[in-house]
Formats: structure tokens, C-alpha cells, sequence
């Protein structure tokens, strides 16, 4: 049986993360405060924030600033600038599927 992945606002797949159940249980569960939210200072991951708070969105497939600088402004650093560029063009591809 497939696992089941699991949605975020943004179109990352907490399925795949190598954190997911280790050290956080799903930005949906959490609501949208990601184990590395402690690791850079802030209360909440501000894509989740913009998309669910401030614009009131099911995900961000469904903004018309895809993909806009708070995807980019933090980078997991054990990933090479490629690998992120791939994550991102992956996330993008995912959200704009989404209905």
C-alpha cells in the first residue's frame, strides 16, 4: 500500500521529509510552526502564515504570486542550491495541479 502523502499550503511533502514524525508531526498538525521554525527565530513559517492567515487560502496553488520570495528566503543547508531549486520547482508543479 502507497503511503499516503500529506498536503501542505506550500506543496512540500512532509511524506518525504526525513524529519516528518522524528522531530515534527506535520506543518497541518502544527499549524504551520515546522520543527526548524526554533532553528531561525520565528513563531511561525511565513508561507504557511501568508497563505492561511493573512490570505485565507486552502494552499498556495491557489495565489497569484507563485512562487514569490518566501519560498526562497530560507534554505535548508544541507541541501545544495540545485537541490533546493528542484524542491521548489517540484512544490510549484504540485500546487499549481492542485484544484
Amino acid at each position: 500500500m502507497a503511503k499516503k502523502k500529506i498536503e501542505t499550503v506550500c506543496g512540500f511533502s512532509c511524506s518525504d521529509c526525513d524529519h516528518h514524525k522524528k522531530d515534527c508531526p506535520g506543518c497541518e498538525k502544527v499549524t504551520g510552526k515546522p520543527f526548524w521554525t526554533a532553528f531561525v527565530n520565528i513563531d511561525q513559517c511565513p508561507i504557511y502564515e501568508c497563505c492561511t492567515t493573512m490570505k485565507k487560502l486552502p494552499h498556495c496553488g491557489k495565489c497569484p504570486e507563485l512562487v514569490c520570495d518566501r519560498f526562497t528566503r530560507f534554505k535548508n543547508p544541507e541541501m545544495t542550491d540545485e537541490q533546493a531549486a528542484a524542491g521548489l520547482a517540484a512544490a510549484e508543479k504540485e500546487l499549481r495541479s492542485r484544484k
